[in-house]
């Protein structure tokens, strides 16, 4: 299936048939007037969340009844990805006079849901959006906002209006092949245990598929939650070499603690990548700096970006098919012993 252009903009008259109850009553509970019973205020503010309408807070006179922000919603801004994706959303918006506006939902899809909502009350220009997975809710504002709505990061799964990313699912299971090709077996994988990376959670499905492809299965897995750092890395690589020795390789879910994973290996002594190889994901300038190059998949991070604002902007017709798919690229580093 391909994603569903939105529809029009929901009304208060929307509200009204749904709720059974007059305009003006849909307007004294949305302006929060107190000179209504509580249960035509439940009635209405239900109906309203069904739907997906959201108020519009804008001036009234205002002709075209969209102003020039452009809402842009990611998960983090302590994770090392997004501030590549939103340097690519600000470079193509830079000339056209919309402004990009932030908000973090810290991957709680009831967060995100607040985020929007806000957000769409100030009738932006269009939406940018990480990831595919929102809350009904959500779904349904975005759905009938009326205005270009662009998920990013991930095509694999369904849009709600337009998809720019990279297929996670792929990029787990070329990175099975490229490790395989290159002659190791006992594998291990260290990443996140949070439910709401979905991303994170494609790319293992993939790496699994494709390990199992060639007869192998994962021998070890160690899971953290919450945010990522060098340190913790270091501390995940250690438990899992403690409790499997025997491992030769160590795919990371993402760069950073794939990093601070090298620094513990390269402080103990192993052989890399005779002894043992390493993987990480993202492709982040932190690896730069490191003592040995960290293989990775280039995650096209600023492209996915600036792809996006070039959609919202105009710039860029957007595909009959609504997708625009870019190829995660395997950056093989130190790390990978060479394929014979």
């Amino acid at each position: 299936m391909t994603p569903q252009k939105p529809r029009r903009p929901l009304t208060l008259r929307d509200v009204s048939e749904a709720s059974g109850v007059s305009e003006m009553t849909v307007s004294r509970v949305l302006r929060n007037r107190g000179d209504v019973s509580a249960a035509t205020r439940e009635k209405v503010l239900t109906a309203a969340k069904t739907l997906g309408y959201v108020p519009n807070k804008i001036a009234g006179g205002l002709a075209s009844q969209r102003v020039n922000l452009v809402a842009v919603v990611i998960p983090s801004l302590s994770n090392l990805v997004f501030p590549d994706v939103l340097g690519g959303i600000s470079a193509e918006l830079d000339d056209t006079g919309l402004q990009p506006v932030i908000g973090v939902s810290n991957y709680s899809p009831a967060r995100e849901e607040m985020v929007l909502y806000d957000m769409l009350s100030w009738r932006p220009s269009g939406v940018i959006l990480a990831g595919l997975e929102h809350s009904k809710a959500a779904t349904a504002m975005l759905s009938n906002s009326g205005i270009p709505i662009v998920e990013i990061m991930d095509t694999d799964g369904q849009g709600i209006d337009t998809l720019v990313g990279i297929s996670h699912h792929r990029a787990g299971r070329e990175m099975a092949d490229h490790i395989l090709a290159a002659g190791y077996r006992r594998i291990g994988f260290v990443g996140t245990h949070m439910p709401e990376d979905h991303r994170a959670r494609k790319r293992l499905v993939g790496f699994e598929e494709g390990l199992a492809e060639k007869g192998v299965q994962l021998e070890a897995r160690e899971y953290y939650q919450g945010g990522s750092s060098l340190l913790k890395g270091r501390e995940l690589t250690e438990r899992i070499l403690a409790r499997a020795p025997d491992l030769d390789f160590l795919y990371y879910s993402n760069d950073m603690i794939g990093a601070g994973g090298l620094l513990y290996c390269l402080d103990q002594g192993y052989d890399i990548p005779g002894r043992i190889g390493l993987a990480g994901f993202n492709g982040v300038d932190l690896l730069d700096g490191l003592p040995v190059r960290l293989s990775t998949t280039d995650a096209r991070r600023h492209d996915i970006g600036r792809r996006a604002a070039r959609i919202i902007a105009g710039k860029d017709a957007t595909p009959p098919d609504r997708v625009v798919a870019l190829t995660p690229t395997f950056l093989p580093g130190d790390t990978i012993r060479a394929i014979p």
